[in-house]
């Protein structure tokens, strides 16, 4: 066979293949073409670890006791492979405020700004956020949510992105926040107002009802007074009867206290107005004719003084609350442009948060941008009492991580002066600053694994969020062992001194013990360690590292 006609079969069998991929291809949903970032060129074989920042940005610590809230500086598409180890189906609530793709420099693409005119624009924007969307969602705990503030230039194409990535089946809102007060001027058509907040859980069948407390509005209701005051509260009534559609098993007669019956549809079924009448729930009014009206008690302290949420936010807070609240915490006096543009407000981050019934929940917003999602976890613990932590991720473009976000946890973490002269009281929380780093690949497995393993210190440490470093034999015998309240974490980085390293483990008591030993199988198993006298448990490393980063770098 000639060597052109070899080509021309090549050639041929390569558009056969095209054209059976394109018959295969989805008819509905999303089609972009997929970009390379300038990061993935950048990074190309290498992968990502972790170092602490250090120097002029150390730990913030005002309780000995709590955890560390994390702050990662680096491309968030590497601070998120590193979590897809760490923090697997670990994370309750995702919060990100993406850039808009409006067109006007709001989105920075392989160091340009994506305009208006560009043919690629949405697709650009799409390929961005697939990648980093599809890696969140392996972080989302299984009762996990993800709120996604957008507005109109993205919006549809964010809602059919969200429903190809988490399943249109976990759709929970596309919610509206209004974000400004009032009109302005030079629009020609609508003023522009709001804004979305785009909202999907990893698995609707685990999430419970989103439930608020009433208003101080709609508490006024809660008028009526009875023997179950003290447990229940106050109580409204509202008709039994019921105004919905024909429902056969909710028509049935009831007996009223005279000993006559009303029959007709009620609200609930009849083992249900069984029970609710034994727990003191049901009213009976009798009418000037002798007939009888027959209502439910709703209680403000059982269950009924809370509502759904609304999917309209009227008046929650605005984008100016943000920037007013940056000025204050960097004492920008009036007149002076602020260090971040548009801002979100705490406000809205914390009704967010209020959703949600976990009071130890992990929340991770993987486009920081000024912090304003670690501030808003901040005050929320503060005013309830919860015991939520965060994770940050930004990239330290114009200094961003170091000077805005880094310095704005410090100063609500610490207290600070406003623009008035005012001390602000801290509102508490401890800080760890990590920045992303990398191991080159290499070509020798073995060798690779090494390299990991001498860089996975601060990777082990966030896994288990124990970072106060009580033992550090690496120059003797590689090892070093670090501590919280609740645990231990135990790290071998040589085998070859094996023997040693579990002499150091026999002197830990009273806290359980993580350990973390380099080995190039996949097993470990326990009983080499023999009786330490305390609960402990062994993972070999960097296997399960190098399991996540095959499945995401495909090396």
């Amino acid at each position: 066979m000639l060597k052109k006609e070899k080509e021309l079969l090549d050639r041929i069998f390569d558009l056969e293949g095209q054209i059976k991929k394109l018959k295969d291809r989805k008819r509905y949903g999303l089609v972009w073409e997929e970009k390379v970032e300038k990061f993935e060129t950048e990074s190309q074989n290498a992968l990502p670890i972790l170092r602490e920042k250090g120097g002029k940005f150390p730990d913030l610590i005002t309780d000995e006791k709590q955890d560390f809230n994390i702050l990662i500086e680096g491309d968030n598409f590497h601070a998120l492979s590193v979590l897809a180890y760490t923090h697997q189906n670990k994370v309750d609530v995702i919060y990100i405020d993406p850039p808009y793709n409006t067109g006007n420099k709001d989105f920075r693409y392989n160091d340009n700004f994506i305009l208006k005119e560009n043919s690629y624009r949405h697709s650009s924007w799409l390929s961005f956020m697939a990648k980093r969307l599809k890696l969140a969602k392996s972080l989302l705990s299984k009762n996990g949510v993800v709120f996604i503030s957008i507005d109109d230039n993205e919006q549809a194409n964010l809602k059919l992105l969200c429903d190809e990535i988490f399943g249109e089946e976990n759709f929970i809102a596309n919610t509206i926040w209004r974000k400004k007060y009032g009109g302005g001027k030079g629009t020609r058509f609508f003023v522009d107002l709001h804004e979305y907040i785009v909202v999907y859980s990893k698995n609707i069948n685990y999430i419970e009802p989103f439930l608020l407390e009433r208003s101080s509005n709609q508490t006024q209701i809660f008028k009526e007074k009875d023997e179950y005051y003290k447990e229940r509260g106050f109580y409204y009534i509202r008709p039994l009867k019921s105004g919905l559609a024909l429902r056969k098993t909710l028509i049935y007669p009831i007996k009223c206290p005279d000993g006559s019956e009303v029959k007709t549809q009620w609200i609930c079924g009849k083992d249900t107005f069984e029970n609710i009448l034994k727990d003191g729930r049901i009213v009976f009014k009798k009418l000037k004719n002798g007939k009888y009206n027959i209502y439910k008690k709703f209680y403000e302290k059982d269950g009924d003084g809370l509502v759904h949420p609304e999917s309209i936010f009227y008046d929650l807070a605005y984008n100016q609350n943000g920037k007013e609240e940056l000025k204050d915490i960097f004492n920008i006096k009036e007149g002076r442009e602020i260090p971040f543009e548009n801002p979100k407000p705490t406000k809205l981050i914390n009704y967010l948060l209020s959703i949600n019934e976990n009071k130890n929940a992990t929340i991770l917003d993987f486009m920081a941008g000024s912090g304003t999602t670690g501030h808003a976890v901040l005050k929320f613990n503060s005013e309830n009492k919860t015991a939520h932590k965060f994770i940050l991720c930004t990239n330290n473009e114009n200094k961003i991580c170091e000077d805005i976000t880094y310095e704005r946890i410090k100063r609500v973490s610490l207290g600070y002066e406003n623009p008035k002269g005012e001390k602000v009281a801290g509102l508490g929380g401890n800080l760890k600053y990590l920045k992303t780093d990398f191991v080159p690949l290499e070509k020798s497995a073995d060798s690779l694994k090494q390299k990991i393993v001498e860089g996975s210190t601060e990777i082990i440490c966030l896994k288990e969020n124990v970072f106060d470093l009580v033992c550090d034999n690496y120059a003797k015998t590689k090892s070093k062992i670090f501590q919280n309240q609740h645990k231990f974490v135990a790290i071998l980085f040589d085998l070859f001194y094996f023997e040693e390293f579990v002499l150091e483990l026999k002197k830990l008591k009273e806290k359980p013990v993580s350990v973390y030993v380099f080995s190039y199988t996949k097993d470990f198993s326990k009983d080499e360690f023999g009786d330490l006298g305390v609960d402990f448990s062994v993972e070999p490393i960097p296997e399960k590292i190098l399991e996540t980063y095959k499945k995401i770098f495909n090396f």
